[in-house]
């Protein structure tokens, strides 16, 4: 295509943690666009691939960005993960380990704003309009592009369903028909020789990823960052759940990011990434020893002994499921429809089962957490089971 006769260059680029449906919403935006009359470039790496990139005419930068055709995207766009690959960096707080040999001269603090490199490189690269897809953390970065001036147009990601502004991102119905799956698997083991089912499911703040799959019938109980929990009353009500299951086994589902009462979350280790966040993990290890310690008080002095398995990437691996390559789809062209009518900061949302967009700031004005008022039993420990009527989809609304 000569670049001379297209109406622009859009530039797309995947960050955080990947999930199913990523590759289809590139493979939407890239046909259409196309189309329209755009070229399109993936960028690698997130935004790792606009700090490492060289501004050269002759520089192979072929690891930081790629020309995207119909052949390319189409051979991938059916497949989970992301093809043009992930990272956490974020551009204005580049640690000086991490910033590119090329720029060592210029940046050599503990902590580097790269920003001015990442606009000089869209510029090179001729993109005028930007499409990242992410989480929060990803987008917020967006946000500060496009108070430097870049145009940009956001997808919210995330299998914890906790971008401010939409009900429904990316990668949320995959990761809760996978919970759902693999715990009722679990539960013949569970059953077979009557334990307690303690299953770890990723949720840093946002206890999303718990709630509904309990809700749908996967545990008896969960935990969820936004209430710290009683491990007593946990180990009360779970014994009471297995008294009353004629297989004699109960199961609960544990967010990452849930805590003890009194207690801070549990880390793998003290290692923070560019954000700040440190690695979650480990909570459903704990919660399993004290459910065996203090089972006995329960359970007329006999112990009960416990099934512990955290899902991890399990839940975030393999192909799409049947939500995860329709609304990328739609996101993707949602998108484009915005750049086409000439505007720029915006998020595209699903809302009330509606297609729509947000202005791009409302990812950094607050944080979507599960109203535990609205859909969390404080005293039961899992969800409130009324007022289903208008809901969205996925029950739990974005505000």
């Amino acid at each position: 295509m000569n670049y001379n006769k297209i109406k622009g260059r859009i530039g797309i680029l995947t960050g955080g943690g990947d999930v199913p449906g990523l590759n289809p919403a590139i493979r939407a935006i890239t046909i259409r666009a196309l189309r329209e009359g755009y070229e399109v470039i993936g960028i690698k790496r997130g935004w790792g691939g606009l700090i490492d990139f060289v501004r050269e005419k002759d520089y192979d930068n072929s690891n930081n960005c790629i020309h995207l055709t119909e052949e390319i995207v189409n051979r991938i766009g059916r497949s989970g993960g992301t093809f043009l690959h992930s990272s956490r960096t974020r551009p204005s707080s580049v640690p000086n380990n991490v910033v590119p040999k090329h720029l060592r001269d210029k940046y050599n603090d503990e902590s580097n704003d790269l920003t001015e490199e990442v606009l000089k490189n869209l510029d090179f690269l001729g993109i005028n309009h930007l499409i990242p897809i992410g989480g929060d953390d990803t987008l917020s970065y967006g946000v500060h592009l496009h108070k430097q001036g870049m145009q940009v147009v956001a997808i919210p990601k995330t299998m914890d369903n906790d971008v401010p502004g939409t009900d429904y991102c990316i990668g949320f119905s995959t990761c809760v028909t996978r919970t759902i799956e693999m715990t009722h698997s679990l539960r013949t083991s569970a059953g077979s020789h009557e334990r307690f089912l303690v299953i770890e499911v990723f949720g840093r703040y946002a206890g999303f990823s718990a709630l509904l799959p309990t809700m749908a019938g996967a545990a008896n109980r969960c935990l969820i960052p936004e209430h710290k929990f009683d491990i007593e009353r946990l180990t009360e009500l779970l014994t009471a759940d297995r008294k009353t299951n004629p297989s004699n086994y109960s199961v609960v589902l544990v967010s990452e990011g849930a805590m003890f009462a009194g207690e801070q979350m549990i880390f793998e280790n003290h290692e923070v990434d560019m954000f700040g966040h440190k690695k979650l993990g480990g909570i459903g290890d704990l919660v399993s020893a004290k459910l065996k310690e203090l089972s006995p008080k329960y359970n007329n002095g006999r112990r009960i002994n416990v099934i512990n398995q955290r899902l991890g990437y399990l839940v975030r691996s393999g192909n799409p499921d049947a939500i995860d390559s329709i609304v990328p789809m739609a996101y993707g062209n949602l998108a484009l429809d915005l750049i086409l009518e000439g505007s720029s900061g915006r998020l595209v949302t699903l809302k009330n089962g509606r297609y729509s967009n947000e202005h791009l700031e409302v990812i950094t004005s607050y944080k979507k957490v599960v109203d535990v008022n609205k859909y969390y039993n404080l005293e039961r420990l899992r969800p409130y089971y009324k007022s289903f009527e208008t809901k969205p989809l996925f029950i739990m609304a974005s505000d």
